[in-house]
């Protein structure tokens, strides 16, 4: 499944840090695909993706494609935001559980006419900056 992309006129306010080991997720997501690591020992997912299992401690790990629809959890809209983050206040950001079972924390794209809602279903989408990509989630019709 690939990730539909929102193009954001302008660059990540704060890009994340890449790492050798994190380069492949940047660089799949950039190209709409949505992936995390999996323990081959255990068979656990987590996200963000990490080098070792941090349910048994393995270091056999293998990148997964990971499902792009779940529920929103919380969420919470920032007024005052961090110097970095001023210019695009406010905005919202929220815990989304995916239907994989992963729990992660994101921006949320709003949709005109489409309040925000805990329990509302939601879909992953890439949001494609003019330096890279970032993640986020929207309200699923």
């Amino acid at each position: 499944m690939t990730l539909e992309a929102l193009i954001v006129d302008g660059e990540r306010a704060y890009p994340p840090r890449e790492s050798e080991f994190t380069k492949e997720f940047w660089s799949e997501l950039a190209q709409g695909r949505w992936i995390t690591t999996q323990c081959t020992d255990c068979g656990k997912a987590t996200f963000p993706p990490k080098l070792v299992c941090p349910h048994c401690w393995s270091t056999q790990v293998e990148w997964k494609a990971l499902g792009a629809t779940g529920t929103l959890y919380s969420w919470t809209r920032i007024h005052a935001a961090p110097a970095v983050f001023a210019a695009e206040a406010p905005y919202a950001c929220g815990i989304v559980d995916l239907d994989c079972g992963i729990r992660l924390a994101c921006r949320l794209v709003e949709d005109d006419g489409v309040p925000l809602t805990i329990g509302q279903p939601v879909e992953m989408v890439v949001l494609q900056y003019k330096d890279g990509p970032l993640f986020a989630a929207r309200p699923r019709n």
